[in-house]
């Protein structure tokens, strides 16, 4: 099968760095491709290649003649002037409100994205950065592509919209190319995963859990990777086996072999032992919100509400977004007052809370000394650590740590800026979106600190992953002025969301009046008999999904062959759900 796009030995250099280096890959149909690796280490300079945004040093790019692609990049800016209407909608020759209303895929993204809450004729000048990549994203998902190019698409999503972006992105069928740290995402979404490294582009079958196992077994056999290295992704490969072991697509022969590995890695973390040391160093009182009542404008978050979070809690606070989560933070680091009841704070508390907003520092002043200004050593559990030796957990190795802080990105400020918080030990930390900007490597860094900290934590986060691996239990802010804890997680959450939304709206209410499409006798009997032939493609599907099955359970000793099985049934079980998603548009259409 032809590829929808090749590279071949492509080199890619700024100034004297190589970020490509005679690279050769494509992208098939179909394909959903993760891309990792470090922060600065090429990625985005792969998608542009890709794209064919930057031009190459050298090799060749080839695309199909007809290729359909869109490209969604942190650099992608909409036409100035423009409105949401104009943006998303008039490309595809809908100009009226019946229209896209009418059609069911753009009313779809509009909504998943929360696109229809900005107000289709609002101007996308006027909109923070984050709602113009939702916009961004819109104006590319609502056409009919054969390849969608996107960086980073989760950041300006709440774990309800990241959700909604996965679920439509398997159900299209495009192909795609994603950069994204969130692991969860990649894990649900993509079936191949390129890691960019040293200049080459090393390339993995399955999502983030597949590329953990190949990077832990490469690290069992190559002795030469240096150990730090090896002993996180043990690390981490011991945690997917613990908590989440459906998550990986590996032949039970790969998993036996990986778990060979992690026979003798403790748990991430030991709870009672990590409480126990919370409460000598916090007592009994931590942070306490009694009777207290907060809004933003008219909209209540809090209403007479009371919140305790003791000595070693570890929580994962979510909501929608504008829901009120980085206010309820704000309260809780006493950055600001309720409107009625009152804040506790224990005597012993060292709060630290990483905001959403850059904090300045002299533009002169080298990052190692901004650092070493809070402390010069640090004790973070059971790690004791140098300023220099934190700062390369956050991705900073010795090479840069003399950089002056106004030379440093956005998203390494943000590094900075919670290097700085942990050095000064705090015993209760508040953290808002910490993995905005960090790369999954320094995310490993920082789950591994956070294992053996004893103290108490708050996380605002849209990454899933982090929440799962991190908390220990999980709160949701439902726009009832409480706060509701969730014994089941993120998955809770999302189910009573799911719930909430449809009996918000009334069945009869679910197809406006004004978008009813009338169907005649001769349509409606073309949509029963397509109905009856896609029932009969899924019962073949069905069949075929199953003898895949079982032929995988017989071949187990077989590794080439699993390898070819494998393949094959993820092509059955894609092709499948693109049929129950025509079965479900037809059937409107027959009734």
């Amino acid at each position: 099968m032809t590829n929808l796009v090749n590279l071949e030995n492509v080199s890619k250099s700024y100034g004297v760095r190589p970020l490509l280096d005679s690279v050769s890959l494509g992208v098939g149909r179909g394909d959903r491709i993760g891309v990792v690796g470090l922060n600065g280490g090429g990625k985005t300079t792969l998608l542009e290649v890709l794209a064919g945004i930057e031009p190459v040093d050298s090799g060749r790019v080839s695309r199909n003649r007809d290729l359909r692609m869109a490209v969604v990049t942190q650099r992608t800016e909409l036409p100035k002037g423009s409105t949401v209407r104009h943006s998303v909608l008039e490309p595809l020759g809908i100009t009226e409100d019946h229209q896209w209303a009418a059609d069911s895929r753009a009313r779809s993204i509009l909504e998943g994205l929360e696109i229809t809450t900005l107000g289709l004729d609002s101007p996308v000048d006027t909109m923070s950065g984050g709602e113009r990549r939702r916009v961004a994203l819109a104006a590319a998902l609502v056409q009919e592509l054969d390849l969608v190019v996107l960086d980073e698409p989760t950041n300006h999503l709440d774990v309800e919209g990241v959700r909604w972006l996965a679920d439509h992105l398997l159900a299209a069928g495009t192909a795609l190319v994603v950069v994204t740290h969130d692991r969860w995402f990649l894990d649900t979404v993509c079936t191949r995963t390129w890691e960019v490294v040293g200049g080459q582009v090393e390339q993995y079958e399955g999502g983030y859990a597949d590329w953990i196992y190949s990077r832990a077994e490469r690290a069992r056999l190559a002795d030469t990777l240096e150990e730090k290295r090896r002993n996180l992704a043990r690390k981490e490969l011991a945690w997917l086996r613990r908590g989440a072991p459906a998550r990986t697509s590996k032949p039970r022969y790969r998993i036996d072999a990986a778990e060979a590995l992690i026979s003798d890695v403790p748990p991430p973390r030991d709870k009672v032992e990590l409480v126990a040391f919370a409460k000598r160093r916090l007592g009994r009182t931590v942070l306490e919100l009694e009777d207290v009542s907060i809004a933003a404008g008219d909209k209540p978050i809090l209403d007479d509400e009371t919140w305790l979070v003791g000595p070693g809690d570890r929580v994962g606070l979510v909501g929608v977004n504008g829901s009120g989560k980085t206010t309820l933070l704000k309260l809780l680091a006493g950055d600001s007052e309720p409107d009625a009841g009152k804040r506790v704070q224990g005597q012993t508390v060292r709060l630290a809370h990483l905001t959403q907003e850059l904090q300045e520092l002299p533009a002169e002043q080298r990052l190692l000394e901004a650092v070493e200004e809070i402390a010069r050593r640090v004790t973070l559990g059971k790690q004791d650590l140098s300023a220099s030796q934190l700062a390369e957990k956050f991705g900073f190795p010795a090479n840069r740590q003399w950089t002056p802080v106004g030379d440093l990105s956005g998203g390494e400020r943000r590094r900075l800026q919670l290097a700085r918080l942990l050095m000064a030990e705090p015993n209760v930390l508040l953290l808002d979106e910490p993995t905005n900007d960090l790369d999954i490597d320094t995310l490993q860094q920082l789950e591994d600190l956070l294992d053996s900290w004893p103290g108490t934590i708050v996380v605002v986060s849209h990454d899933r992953y982090l929440v799962e691996r991190v908390c220990d239990t999980v709160v949701a802010l439902f726009g009832d002025g409480k706060i509701t804890q969730l014994i089941g997680g993120i998955d809770e959450y999302l189910a009573r969301r799911t719930a909430m939304l449809a009996a918000a709206v009334p069945k009869t209410a679910q197809q406006p009046a004004a978008v009813a499409v009338k169907v005649g006798a001769a349509e409606r009997r073309a949509a029963q008999k397509e109905l009856a032939r896609l029932e009969r493609q899924l019962g073949t599907l069905d069949k075929k999904e199953a003898r895949l099955h079982a032929d995988l359970a017989e071949a187990a000793t077989d590794p080439g062959r699993l390898l070819d099985l494998d393949a094959e049934l993820r092509k059955v079980v894609a092709e499948k759900a693109d049929v129950e998603l025509r079965w479900l548009d037809v059937a409107d259409l027959a009734e």
